[in-house]
């Protein structure tokens, strides 16, 4: 309890700024080393970010502060993929003789969306009375809010990712959009991390941003899913004011 006020009582003694800002988010799902081709072949996608962020002054360099973003984050593709052999394909084999994947030619992107609470380390290198320039980095948990795979295209389905052994005659349609939620972990961690440069006016300052974040646990619950881990770069134009 005393060690609580004390800290409260020593933030509440420092200059504090609020700020407010938005952006692009540039999101991929990278790979490790034990993974299979069902997670593999991302590449980058774009949505949005948001944040909100409290700054506590410690001086005239350094800072802290956390920081509460909306992140969107996952990957795409867009070629012959993978997937795993469906009940109703199975049922064509004989028993226990059906394939653990199939694959198409279709496009596919996930989308997923997290709560993130980073705590970064600020350090202001270059400080005038117009200009602020800045580096911050540190850690981050994070929630997943949804995810969602969407799917699109037609294809004929084949036997092997060359595509010379066809499964039928007829193109299947590959149009869908799947809750994969549950499929995947709530929580995350990792690094957070960005350089900034500011622009102070009378009762505030602009500053235009560029980061990313990197999480450091695989985002599957289900190996047979692959492995994938969560990042993306980010871009941001924001405001912020003196409390």
């Amino acid at each position: 309890m005393l060690i609580t006020l004390c800290v409260k009582v020593s933030f509440a003694q420092k200059k504090a700024d609020i700020g407010f800002k938005a952006g692009l988010s540039i999101p991929n799902l990278t790979t490790g080393s034990s993974n299979n081709s069902i997670s593999s072949g991302y590449n980058s996608r774009l949505d949005v970010h948001a944040a909100v962020h409290i700054e506590y002054r410690m001086g005239d360099r350094f800072s802290i502060q956390p920081q509460l973003e909306y992140s969107s984050q996952g990957g795409k593709k867009d070629g012959i993929q993978t997937f795993s052999t469906p009940d109703n394909l199975s049922q064509q084999f004989p028993p226990g003789q059906a394939p653990t994947y199939l694959y198409a030619d279709y496009k596919s992107e996930a989308r997923l969306n997290y709560l993130m609470l980073p705590v970064l380390a600020k350090y202001h290198f270059m400080s005038s009375k117009k200009w602020d320039a800045y580096l911050a980095a540190g850690p981050f948990v994070s929630y997943l809010l949804s995810a969602k795979n969407i799917t699109k295209g037609s294809s004929l389905i084949y036997l092997d990712e060359g595509k010379t052994q066809p499964l039928g005659p007829e193109a299947q349609s590959f149009d869908n959009t799947e809750n994969i939620t549950s499929d995947l972990h709530r929580f995350n961690a990792g690094i957070n991390g960005h350089a900034g440069i500011g622009y102070k006016l009378s009762n505030g300052s602009i500053f235009l941003e560029a980061g990313g974040n990197y999480g450091l646990i695989d985002i599957q619950k289900s190996a047979a899913d692959g492995k994938n881990k969560a990042g993306a770069a980010v871009i941001d134009l924001g405001y912020q004011f003196r409390l």
